[in-house]
This record gives structure tokens, sequence and C-alpha cells, in this order.
């Protein structure tokens, strides 16, 4: 038993680095879409294994499982019965070949990971198995909907159409756009996955990810003590009318997309003495939607052309002053549902559609409802400065 290495643990970017000297990074950007990151599960395998040769014994026998979360919810669930996930969470492992939407033998050799421990990849909406002695549920219960977290946030907005885009604001934020049948190469350093599979027919899309969003917010929190409640920052960050300069860079993780910077680091910048706690709220908040305008803008050179509107979800997303700001910063229109908890609804959807409570996608696509809509309101010479400073702050911090 060992402990889970979460995903933002940076552990394994000297693993990473060694297979980039390698020259292996062009392989696994072409066959899975994604760059060589410690973001993905692969390289953390092969952490475990590195580190723990009786573990890779153990899976060579196949006494030992290897999945994403949703491989051990269904596993625990149907007692032991069913090792299964589906290609959208498989496509973020850097194991799973985009066009086969197969477990690729020649990335497992490279990362020494047998493929006898592997969860059979089936499609993201249909019955899986039944639920067998878990505590408190009945046995018989079909489980049948499985997708990625952004993936099911994705299909939660109803963006099933081909252009349409959401971003989740959660502990990082995540900016995905519908590519539909078509398996998209990113010339701007976004990642390329699987969106889902219903039936035979697959879904893919474009995505852009920041590592640290609500885990910003988190920190003034919990590291400086100046909310007491994530919820608070909004009404701090109104005491001030602006950050008065202040830039904050959230890459207290790394930088994410489109700079895959796993050494950067986070940067307060613009202080002086008039700087208050007021300031450094607006700051965080205006940080996360800096780093989403530069995954749109990426997004809009791959597809080359403007998105007219961006659908909002996650925790965050409640925050106006941080929508207004988003809104103006990408000078496009910016829709919140009524529902912004979006991945739990997609992961329902995706189950409702295989018993038949859905119908089709387009009796989904009725059944979401707009909240509100922020449309761009700076002048264009306000935002031109925020994004001077912006840049300014960025370059700093990369390494």
């Amino acid at each position: 038993m060992f402990r889970a290495i979460v995903w933002q643990c940076r552990r394994t970017a000297d693993i990473c680095n060694q297979l980039k000297k390698r020259g292996k990074e062009k392989i696994f950007r072409k066959k899975t879409g994604l760059l060589l990151d410690p973001y993905f599960s692969g390289t953390k395998l092969k952490w475990y294994f590195d580190h723990h040769p009786d573990l890779h014994k153990k899976a060579l026998k196949g006494e030992v499982s290897f999945g994403t979360i949703d491989s051990f919810l269904v596993s625990k669930l149907t007692h032991n019965a069913v090792h299964v996930t589906d290609p959208s969470n498989a496509s973020r492992t850097l194991l799973m070949n985009l066009e086969t939407l197969a477990w690729d033998r020649e990335l497992l050799d490279i990362l020494n990971i047998p493929h006898q421990i592997l969860p059979k990849i089936k499609s993201s909406s249909e019955i899986y198995g039944k639920t067998k002695n878990v505590p408190g549920l009945p046995d018989g219960i079909p489980i049948c909907g499985i997708a990625g977290d952004q993936q099911a946030a994705l299909f939660g907005q109803a963006c099933f159409n081909v252009g349409e885009a959401k971003c989740t604001y959660g502990t990082g934020s995540f900016l995905l756009l519908n590519t539909g049948p078509k398996i998209i190469r990113s010339k701007a350093n976004l990642l390329t996955t699987v969106a889902w599979k219903l039936k035979n027919k697959t879904t893919y899309a474009l995505e852009g990810s920041a590592f640290i969003a609500g885990a910003a917010v988190q920190w003034l929190r919990d590291g400086l003590n100046l909310i007491q409640n994530s919820s608070d920052i909004e009404a701090l960050a109104k005491t001030v009318s602006s950050s008065q300069g202040v830039v904050f860079v959230p890459a207290l993780t790394g930088l994410g997309a489109p700079y895959w910077d796993t050494q950067a680091r986070g940067l307060i910048c613009g202080l002086t003495r008039g700087t208050t706690a007021g300031h450094l709220a607006r700051a965080t908040l205006e940080g996360i939607a800096f780093q989403n305008y530069e995954l749109l803008l990426a997004m809009q050179k791959d597809l080359k052309k403007k998105l007219s509107s961006l659908k909002v979800d996650g925790g965050a997303s409640v925050n106006a002053l941080l929508m207004q700001f988003q809104a103006d910063l990408l000078q496009t229109r910016v829709i919140r549902p009524k529902f912004v908890e979006t991945t739990a609804l997609g992961a329902a959807c995706l189950a409702g559609l295989a018993i038949g409570f859905w119908e089709d996608l387009s009796s989904l696509k009725k059944a979401w409802k707009k909240d509100q809509e922020f449309y761009p309101k700076m002048s264009s010479q306000e935002r031109k400065e925020h994004l001077l400073n912006w840049k300014g702050a960025i370059q700093k911090c990369l390494t």
C-alpha cells in the first residue's frame, strides 16, 4: 500500500526531463496529444516502479492493477469484478493512442509499464457493471457513465457542437473546446484530448490547463490568512477600485499551458506602500483571469478564428467580479449556467443516456439553463495596460 500522488505533484519533473533529453517527447506528443509533464499519470506510475521494485515485480505477475480514479471506483462498486476506464480518462495518462483509443505498447515500453495492469477502455456511456457488496447500497445498481473531470464538465455544459467551449474554475482552471471527430494537433502548446466516446462515435477536444486558480484563493486564506473563507475574496477585492498595478502570477506549482514551465514559481509585483489586502485579493482574481486569457488566445490561434462566447462553471464562476474581468480581457461574452457543478452533471448525463433516461443529445441541450451573461465593458486602453503589466510579470517568473 502506497500513498497516491496527486495531479499537482511535480516529483516526476526529472523523469520528464530525462525523456525529453532522450528525444521521446515528439513520439508522446504525436501519439497522445500531450506534452511530457508531471501533470500526467504515466510518469507517476513509472516513479512508483522505479522507487519500489517489488511493486513492479508484482505488476509483471498481474498481482496489482493501475487505473485512474474512475477505474478504482468502478472496481470497488462491483466488488472487484470490473476493471475499466473510458477514453477521456485514458487519454490523460500518456499511455493511450489518440487514433486507436488503445493502450500503446511502444509508450508502455518506454515507461517500463506492464500492459496487463491497465483497465479495459470502454465508451463513456454504457453499462459497465452493477453494484455488489457495497456498504449502504443495494446490489444491482447499474454503473453506466465514466468521463474525465473536465470532459464531463464540457458535456455537462452541453457543448456538443464543434467550436463550443467552456472554462471550469476549480483548484486549477481548464478551458476545453469541442473539435468534433477531428484530432487537432496544437501548435500553441495546448493539449489534444478525447472529450467522450458515445457508442462508436468519438469526440475530441483541445484543452488548456492552468494549474492554479481556486488554489490561489485558498493560499490567501490558509497561507496569508487574509480571508476566513474562500467566498470572502470578492468582498475584499471590491474594497478597492483596481489592483493599482499589482500583478499576481499564481505559478505556485509551475506554469501550465501555453508555457509548460515546471520550474516557474509564483510572483507578486508592483507593490507599493499603499498596497492593501484588497489590492492583493483583486490581483489574485485577475491573475486567474489572465491565465485563461492566454489559454483562449492560444486556442484561437490553433482554430484560426475568434470564439464568440465562453461558458463557465466551477466554484469560482459564482464570483461576479472575476467573471466580468474575464469577459473584459477576452472581449468575449461569458455565460454562466444555473447549475455550476457541471462535472457532476456531465457524468450524470452520460449515465442517463446509457439507460435511456435522456433520449439523445438534443434533449440534454434543452435541459441546460443559463443563469447570467457577462459582456465586455473595459476600455481598450485600460485592457491594453492590464495585458502589458501581465506580460511583464510573466517574463519575470519564467525560467
